[in-house]
């Protein structure tokens, strides 16, 4: 047998698999109290496009800029405005919208090592997440397009997750607007 066969065999057999069942069953009803929670304040939003970017964007950036001045002529043409609620691209999307008085809504995920929510989210467009998949049906479902600047990996799940449900026919088509050339080059 081979090292790593070995050491993923050794990995296995140190998991508690009774504790993750047991525990795995409970699970779903933080999942539902998410959706519930998303679906009732998401509701009030109206018509909204969402901006992903970078959570470590600074303020002096250009992207920001970019995103805090497309957020703002979103708002004036009366779309509330979407974003994952941190730092960065995030609170240029949600500052933008919020300075042009429009609506702006966070949907923000509870990271150990991260993640602060910004102060430009509207209090009752505010929903704090633990999971990934939740907080990404609420993009999508009340989302007419997206605008996506340069960012991570974060960014690249949030955009592919659009793309896939568009190609494969799951959602309809919207608008997916990439900005910033010449980092999506190479890449789509």
């Amino acid at each position: 047998m081979n090292k790593d066969k070995i050491k993923i065999i050794n990995k296995f057999k140190k998991k508690d698999w009774n504790e993750i069942k047991a525990h795995d069953s409970w699970i779903i009803f933080k999942v539902m109290a998410e959706f519930v929670e998303g679906f009732e304040k998401m509701a009030k939003i109206g018509p909204s496009v969402t901006i992903f970017g970078s959570a470590r964007t600074k303020a002096d950036n250009k992207y920001f800029k970019m995103a805090e001045e497309i957020a703002g002529k979103l708002a004036q043409k009366g779309y509330g405005v979407i974003t994952g609620g941190g730092p960065g691209i995030m609170e240029a999307g949600n500052k933008g919208a919020c300075e042009a008085g429009g609506s702006s809504a966070g949907l923000n995920i509870e990271l150990p090592f991260e993640q602060f929510s910004n102060n430009f989210i509207n209090a009752d467009k505010l929903i704090n997440f633990d999971y990934f998949f939740v907080r990404k049906v609420m993009f999508i479902k009340y989302s007419q397009g997206f605008v996506v600047l340069p960012g991570g990996f974060g960014t690249f799940d949030e955009l592919f997750e659009a793309i896939t449900l568009i190609q494969t026919g799951k959602i309809g088509k919207f608008p997916i607007v990439l900005v910033g050339k010449s980092y999506w080059t190479g890449l789509i």
